[in-house]
């Protein structure tokens, strides 16, 4: 018994020990090829849905803009849609990927218990005859007890029932073509933890239907087992079962396990019989079939016996001896190739599952990624063009908006200086004009006519006519002679002003200019207002004679030097009152004082009427005589009726039209420089208002270049993180190119694929 389970250590070390993958790390069995790299494939294609989802929202959005769709074709964009749901459907079958392992064999060939003795515990129903009549699938289970589930019901059965579903003897068994899952705990099993599927097959000779059962259940095989009767040669049942395999699949992984070889021990001839399987093997695998070389052929062929396997693992785990009967001579050497068996069928199932699960995958990954990155690299490559494209855009905008500002202020100062300078002409214009026209104040009195009556109440109204008529001549001729010159000279500034605006603006803009410019013409106002301006006028028409003394010495004396010479009379009048030398004798200095008395007194006497003309007359008359006095008041008197005759309306019309000429003309002087100010004003105001109003539509430009630039810098904005969003997801194409070259070299190449 010892020996027994000294041979179990070495079995179990030999099938369990850790061995060296190749890759760098140490794994418990070469199994964990396959997990960790379907760990690391599912990780990849994680993170690959991922970029692949990013990637399609970055076309998304590009797509939703209308300035940005140049960057990626329509056609790209399904194709990255595309991908979105091809990533899901490969991550989704990588989820449910395993190790598939199909065992055939003729009936009764010891198929189940080949299984039972891998399991290490008797679970498929096995026996003597035809036991096995569906396809079991036996796969790993979280749980802690085993069941299975039919293809007719999703409600778990007992495993009992396996017995009565799936053996032959059954009456309630499935039929050929159902399957049973039994899923057993992965804790009571190494080979399904590692995501390892074993499938039992009925019989190949027991049914001509091999064709529905390869496509049904082995096309997604990675390891074929077959288990041959060493009692007999490989027949050709067997072989035609895996011609048809091999038709359907691509250079199929073959395992063949010469069961029941513990009943050859007993043969005298053994080690010919054994040359002889091994060489009608080798011979169907490499000549026949044509999946491997002799050297690896004769690798492939192991001669074992199930039923002792299985013994001596249900013996072991229970902790009890084996019995001897059991166990045949030289059943140590055929316990070790069945353990030998395992391992070589442990590392080619999983170097061959890495291949037939994850190689086209990744083919299909790297494809993607790579048809991925030429969509983002062309996104950003024409991101790229289109920010050059933008910034030499945005140069020419800010320099047509830089020369826009120079060329507007050069011109708003040249409009200044010609402003000024035409506001200036104005005003000396109307200055000039104003002037001449107050020159010509009588001429224009005189074309007054209007019945005249000295009666206030008429002359009043006579004065009203006459303001009116004054006023209204006089801007007619201002008018007629300023504003047709000036209005030429507006038009003509103008007319200069939309020229140079439209030098600088766009060609679009010019017809914005015309309908910018004064639907109307222009139209100075001469504001002279001479009734307010006159309304301190009072005329003097009352008869005067022209010789009375009063007359006289206003005419020679000037009314300013007699009211000075009363003033100085009095003054010295006053003086000598107040001193007392009224008596003292005049000297000689003081003759100029004394005449200028004398006639302050003259004046004094004649301005006292009758009683004044009687002293004169009086002293006259004693210096002259009478006659001389008589003749002297005849013409005197003479020239007296005279002018009192001859003072009628119309002569006092005449003296107000003249009084008024004096006085409105002194009045109008005032506002000359008033009147001509308010003119250049109105004109500067006109010139301003207009330019400003053309100015406008420069402001409207500048406000539109000022806005397309703040588009393209906008659109800069966004084509920068466009390019950037575009160099990462191409970045992250190469970094998953890399993931996926890392992979290959690390499982893919080890698996010498």
């Amino acid at each position: 018994m010892s020996g027994v389970a000294h041979i179990r250590m070495d079995e179990d070390e030999a099938v369990a020990g850790q061995r060296n993958l190749g890759n760098g790390h140490s794994h418990e069995s070469a199994l964990q090829l396959f997990v960790n790299a379907k760990k690391k494939i599912n990780d990849i294609f994680k993170n690959i849905g991922q970029y692949v989802c990013e990637a399609d929202k970055f076309v998304r959005d590009i797509s939703g803009s209308s300035d940005l769709k140049a960057l990626v074709s329509e056609e790209n964009i399904n194709v990255v849609k595309g991908f979105r749901e091809k990533i899901d459907g490969i991550a989704e079958v990588l989820a449910r990927d395993h190790m598939k392992v199909v065992f055939f064999g003729r009936t009764s060939n010891g198929k189940s218990t080949v299984i039972n003795a891998m399991l290490r515990d008797k679970i498929l129903p096995s026996g003597i005859g035809h036991t096995t009549h569906c396809f079991i699938q036996v796969e790993g289970s979280d749980g802690k007890e085993g069941c299975l589930l039919t293809e007719e019901s999703e409600k778990p059965k007992s495993i009992k029932d396996i017995k009565q579903l799936a053996s032959a003897l059954s009456d309630v068994k499935l039929s050929q073509n159902s399957l049973i899952r039994i899923l057993w705990p992965k804790d009571k099993c190494r080979l399904l933890r590692d995501d390892v599927i074993l499938v039992d097959s009925p019989g190949i000779d027991v049914t001509p239907d091999l064709d529905t059962w390869i496509d049904k259940f082995c096309l997604d095989a990675d390891v074929f087992v077959l288990v041959a009767n060493a009692e007999s040669t490989l027949m050709q049942t067997e072989k035609n079962f895996f011609h048809k395999v091999s038709s359907r699949l691509s250079q199929p992984n073959i395992f063949i396990l010469q069961n029941r070889w513990d009943v050859s021990e007993m043969e005298e001839d053994i080690d010919q019989v054994k040359q002889q399987h091994i060489d009608r093997n080798t011979e169907f695998l490499v000549e026949e079939l044509k999946v491997t070389d002799k050297k690896a052929a004769r690798d492939r062929v192991f001669f074992v016996s199930a039923r002792e396997a299985l013994a001596s693992r249900l013996s072991c785990d229970k902790g009890i001896a084996t019995p001897e009967r059991i166990l045949l001579p030289g059943f140590q050497a055929r316990l070790f190739e069945f353990a030998n068996f395992e391992k070589e069928f442990e590392t080619c199932i999983s170097q061959s599952a890495v291949k037939t699960k994850f190689e086209q995958h990744t083919k299909r990954a790297h494809n993607i990624n790579s048809e991925i990155r030429s969509v983002m690299e062309e996104a950003y490559t024409k991101s790229l063009s289109l920010q050059d494209e933008q910034v030499q855009l945005r140069r020419e905008k800010s320099a047509r908006l830089g020369l826009l500002d120079k060329q507007l202020d050069a011109l708003t100062s040249d409009v200044k200086i010609k402003i000024r300078n035409m506001v200036e002409d104005v005003e000396r214009k109307v200055s000039a004009a104003l002037n001449d026209e107050i020159r010509r104040l009588s001429l224009l009195v005189e074309e007054f006519e209007r019945p005249f009556h000295p009666d206030p109440m008429l002359l009043n109204v006579y004065k009203k006519e006459i303001h009116h008529f004054i006023e209204e001549r006089l801007c007619l001729n201002l008018v007629g002679r300023c504003s047709s010159p000036i209005l030429r000279s507006l038009d003509n500034m103008l007319k200069y002003f939309a020229d140079r605006l439209s030098e600088i603006l766009p060609s679009d803009s010019k017809q914005q200019l015309m309908n910018l410019m004064p639907k109307r013409d222009f139209e100075i106002a001469y504001r002279l207002d001479c009734r307010n301006l006159c309304a301190g006028f009072r005329e003097d028409i009352e008869f005067r004679f022209s010789l009375s003394p009063t007359a006289l010495m206003q005419r020679f004396l000037g009314i300013k030097d007699q009211i000075n010479l009363k003033k100085e009379a009095t003054s010295n009048t006053r003086r000598g009152s107040l001193s007392g030398d009224s008596h003292h004798p005049m000297t000689g200095s003081n003759d100029g004082e004394i005449m200028l008395s004398l006639l302050a007194t003259f004046a004094s006497l004649t301005s006292r009427s009758t009683l004044g003309a009687a002293v004169v007359v009086g002293l006259v008359a004693k210096a002259a005589g009478w006659r001389v006095i008589i003749v002297t008041g005849a013409m005197y008197g003479g020239v007296y009726l005279y002018e009192r005759l001859t003072w009628t309306t119309k002569a006092r019309e005449k003296a107000f039209k003249q009084q008024y000429v004096d006085y409105a003309s002194s009045k109008l002087r005032l506002i000359i420089d008033l009147t001509s100010s308010n003119c250049s004003h109105q004109v500067q105001q006109e010139l301003t208002s207009t330019f400003a109003r053309l100015c406008h539509q420069a402001d409207i430009t500048k406000t539109q270049l000022e806005a397309e630039i703040k588009d393209v810098d906008s659109g800069l904005s966004i084509l920068k993180e466009i390019s950037s969003r575009a160099k990462s997801l191409r970045n992250k194409a190469d970094f998953f190119d890399s993931e996926l070259k890392g992979f290959v070299t690390q499982f893919l190449c080890y698996s010498g694929l």
